[in-house]
Order: C-alpha cells, then structure tokens, then sequence
C-alpha cells in the first residue's frame, strides 16, 4: 500500500513545510505518514546551512523527513514569490517557524495568507509564544529544558539539575501543534474557514509537566528531584536483581500486599513502618532499602515472573538496542522500510498511532530528500514551464 494511496485519513491534503530545526518538522511527520502531501521548501545553496540533524542524509535527517518531497526556491527572490503565490493557491496546511518579522516580510502572516486562500491553515511554531517579552528570542529545546522547570525534577536529588536524554520539548511541541492542525482542519470541515493554529516549546513543557505542575498550581507545592523513585507513589522506582535492574511498582494496598506475597518478604507486610500508604511514604528511604534486599535475591527474569501475574507491574532497564529487540517491540513492528537511492534499505520508525480502518503501510512512500531534490517535478506540477524553470535555475532563484 504506498503512503498516497486514499486509505490513509490525510490523501489529499496539500502540506507546506516550511519549517527547520525539529519541531516543526516533528509536526509534519505527524501528517506525511499519514498521507499527506508534503512539499518542504528549502533555501537554495549556499543559503542553506544545513539541518539541525547535522548530515543531510543521515539517520536523524532521514527519520525527520521521511514522505515528503523537497523543492530548493530563494523566497526573497521576484521568481520565489511567484512560485510561494502559486503553491499557496492549492495549500491547506502551511507550517512555519519563522520569527514574527521574517512572517510579515513573506507575506505569510495569517492575515496575509487567509486573505488569499480563506480555507488556508496556519500552524506556527515557536520557542516562547508568538507574542509577549521573549517572543523574539531564539529557543531551543536545552533552554527550554532548563526554563520550564523540567531539569529540576529530573536527576538524582543533591546533584543539580540534569537534562532529559531526548530533544522532549522539541517533539512535544511538534506532537501538539500536530493535533493542533488535526483540529483546526475538523473545524474547517464544519465551517470552510481556516485558522491560526500555534503552539510553543514553552508551552508545550509547562503542559507536559502534568501533575508535577498542578502540585504547585493546585498545592502551591514546588516539586524536586526524586531521581528513579516516584514522585508522590510509594513504592514505585528502580531496584537491584542479581542481574541487573528492574523497576517495579508497587503503590496501591493491593499491589503492596501481592509484592510481599510474591517474593515471601513477610517481613515488610507485616512491618508496622509500611503498614499503608502514608507510613510507606513517610519511610520511604528505609523501605527502598528493605525492598532491594529481597529483589537482589532474584533476577530480572524472575522477578517478572513471580510479580506480573501477581498484578504487580515489573520489567528490566533496558538499553534502547535491546529495547528495540525486545519480543513485544518486535512484535510491534515499530519500524517501516524506506528505499534511499544511495543508501539503500533503511528501517525507520513508524507512527505510534494505530488506526483499525487504516493499517500502517508495509513501507514508507519516500525516504527523505536531498534539498531540491524534486524541484523540477514539483515546479512542473505547478504548471511552469521546463524552459521557464532553466531560467530561474540559472538565475539562482530556485536549485
């Protein structure tokens, strides 16, 4: 089944990525793997610097923007104008992270755009917010990490602040303004009209605390660093089997009790410190220590067995190589093929979405492009003439 076929929900809907860095191009992904057509349009060289993902066609660069085509055009050109009026005459969906001044001079304001095409989508990314006092600034996800309050409650208490092992505010964000566009072109299919949908990292962080947030909006609570124990849930963190380690959890009455049952630790259920939740919590330091007492006398693999039947959950640390090998991931099928001219085969992660009526495709439509790799095609699905094309190509306007 190839990525444009009519089977998956989004054929049909014209995509305009201008995005780069990760957040935006997160949120593409979101709508080209799931069928929609996506043209990224890109600064020709010399102008283009490159990616955030470092090499063009590495494994980074080619998970990002898998399903989509590319087309090189210099928009601060005459020529570039032209073609950006002719592609947005057919756009649903035009999706940027330019600062708010670079928006205006493109003429890609919503204003602009929906005076144009009123069915038009506008989905803008941001570090801090399209307007207030650090609307301007530059923001990446490190920053954000460290401004949202996120590294504060991670790491080990004492030892500082520490980052999350992943670019999490980037792909938030661009997770989130996915759905943004999802609703707004639901709502366009009620009312014709388009819209401004945005989101930022800042945003999207300050959400994704979740709990931890409203312990302090709600509680007036301002949380800390736990380290691999559960903020508030009691037990419920990571601990030594003979082998290795596991984490285990085991916060409610019931799952205390089964715990304690199934490794035969009679010593703890009957232990007046760990007798409910509140005692358990009020000693947690001890009880972490009790607990990996009896763990270390078990393996992982044991541990799993004598805990998951139990309805206690339990499963290993892994590293991300044997996470991938992992019987149920493999299972999954959390990865689809695509076909690169020069690099071959590649396995590339799909969607975590699964969806009864529309089945993931067994491969990826298309790798992810070179700059400019479909210029020609594109510009000639567009209705400009070959001869016209060569000239703007030796002008510099497009490559």
């Amino acid at each position: 089944m190839a990525q444009s076929e009519p089977q998956l929900p989004l054929h049909g809907i014209n995509v305009l990525d201008l995005t780069v860095a990760r957040a935006g191009p997160a949120a593409v992904r979101l709508l080209s793997d799931w069928g929609a057509n996506v043209i990224r349009l890109e600064p020709p060289p010399p102008k283009d610097h490159g990616s955030v993902t470092g090499q063009r066609r590495g494994s980074d660069e080619q998970n990002l923007h898998r399903n989509k085509r590319s087309m090189c055009v210099d928009l601060k050109t005459p020529e570039g104008a032209q073609i950006l009026a002719r592609l947005l005459e057919n756009t649903d969906v035009v999706v940027e992270n330019f600062r708010s001044v670079v928006k205006a001079r493109l003429g890609l304001t919503y204003e602009a755009l929906s005076a144009r095409n009123p069915r038009v989508i506008l989905a803008s990314i941001s570090g801090f917010g399209q307007d207030g006092p650090y609307s301007e600034r530059p923001g990446v996800d490190q920053i954000v990490q460290g401004m949202c309050g996120l590294s504060s409650v991670t790491g080990e208490p004492g030892r500082g602040p520490v980052r999350v092992g992943i670019a999490i505010s980037d792909t938030t964000a661009g997770m989130f303004l996915g759905q943004g566009i999802l609703l707004a072109l639901f709502h366009r299919e009620r009312t014709g009209r388009g819209q401004w949908v945005h989101t930022s990292l800042i945003e999207s962080m300050l959400n994704k605390l979740d709990f931890q947030a409203a312990r302090y909006t709600v509680d007036g609570e301002v949380p800390t660093q736990q380290g691999n124990a559960h903020p508030t849930l009691v037990p419920m963190g990571t601990y030594r089997a003979s082998d290795g380690l596991v984490n285990i959890a085991a916060s409610t009455q019931r799952m205390w009790a089964n715990f304690c049952q199934a490794l035969e630790a009679h010593d703890l259920i009957d232990h007046a410190d760990y007798r409910d939740a509140r005692s358990r919590a009020r000693n947690r330091a001890a009880l972490d220590e009790a607990i990996q007492a009896h763990t270390s006398r078990f393996t992982c693999a044991e541990l799993m067995t004598r805990l998951n039947p139990a309805g206690v959950p339990c499963g290993p640390v892994l590293d991300i190589g044997q996470a991938f090998e992992d019987p149920q991931v493999r299972h999954l099928g959390m990865t689809r093929t695509a076909r690169h001219p020069v690099l071959g085969e590649l396995d590339l992660l799909r969607s975590p979405i699964n969806l009864s009526a529309a089945p993931h495709p067994e491969r990826f439509a298309r790798a992810a492009p070179d700059p400019g790799e479909q210029t020609d095609e594109l510009l000639g699905e567009l209705g400009f003439a070959p001869e016209l094309i060569a000239q703007w190509r030796d002008k510099g306007a497009i490559a």
